[in-house]
């Protein structure tokens, strides 16, 4: 039974793996307790991951499977590798150089290497992440409190969903939208019409002092700067409170 399979990147010369059938990726299918390295490898030495960059290392990492997860090596004593998660917004953990056995969470990831001219990287699919069926039995006392209560149907909503826009539709997107970029975006909406860029500086105060609670009176004043937004934007995708799926509550790339 396969836990990990691992979609190759595009065939390289010297590649010692089984061709896939045309015009379909090529695949490599661990079972638990499975390894396989990846890098450069030599003429000599292939690795059955190989990535044709010039500084990416001979040997330079490795992917074990478990049941429901993955662990990576980084066999680089100078490259940090990033591992995204393909269904996040920017979610992604950084294995440093020399760390063995980096846990990987993610049910769909991206495995990235710096290179020369570009980045090298490959994708990872884990098995399905299992989740409790139904509720488990309440303890008594008092309810529990949702800790960020959003309205997706408020202007406010609509503001924060403008700027963590970009990553969630491109999880390495560091763009950080600005006032006039989120009128720009919310204009086309019928109830936003009237939208001033006033209106959209209180949103986004409204959400990092009340909504979110980023900030406080006790804040001083010269700590936002123009990090307000992209500290808005971390802490939204963090935690979900935004999600690719809120993305039908903007305008399509027509206006409507």
């Amino acid at each position: 039974m396969d836990s990990v399979i691992v979609q190759l990147p595009e065939r390289a010369e010297g590649r010692s793996h089984q061709s896939a059938e045309p015009g379909r990726p090529e695949l490599l299918r661990l079972a638990p307790g499975d390894t396989v390295d990846f890098g450069r490898g030599t003429p000599e030495t292939p690795v059955p991951l190989m990535l044709d960059d010039p500084a990416v290392s001979r040997r330079a990492g490795q992917i074990t499977a478990t049941e429901d997860y993955w662990r990576l090596s980084n066999f680089s004593q100078t490259s940090t590798y990033a591992v995204e998660n393909l269904e996040g917004a920017g979610e992604h953990i950084r294995v440093s150089p020399g760390r063995i056995g980096a846990p990987v969470p993610f049910e769909f990831s991206r495995v990235v290497l710096p290179g020369v001219d570009k980045e090298s990287s490959f994708k990872v699919f884990a098995t399905e992440h299992v989740f409790q069926d139904g509720e488990p039995p309440p303890f008594r006392g008092e309810p529990t409190l949702s800790p960020f209560a959003l309205d997706p149907t408020s202007k406010y909503f609509l503001v924060l969903l403008a700027l963590c826009e970009p990553r969630l539709r491109n999880a390495s997107s560091s763009a950080v939208p600005g006032v006039g970029d989120v009128l720009e975006r919310l204009h086309a909406l019928e109830g936003c019409r009237e939208l001033t860029r006033s209106a959209v500086n209180f949103h986004i105060d409204y959400l990092a002092s009340v909504k979110l609670r980023l900030r406080s009176d006790e804040t001083p004043p010269n700590r936002w700067g123009g990090g307000k937004r992209d500290e808005l934007i971390a802490f939204a995708l963090r935690f979900d409170l935004v999600r690719e799926s809120h993305l039908a509550l903007l305008p399509t790339a027509d206006g409507r």
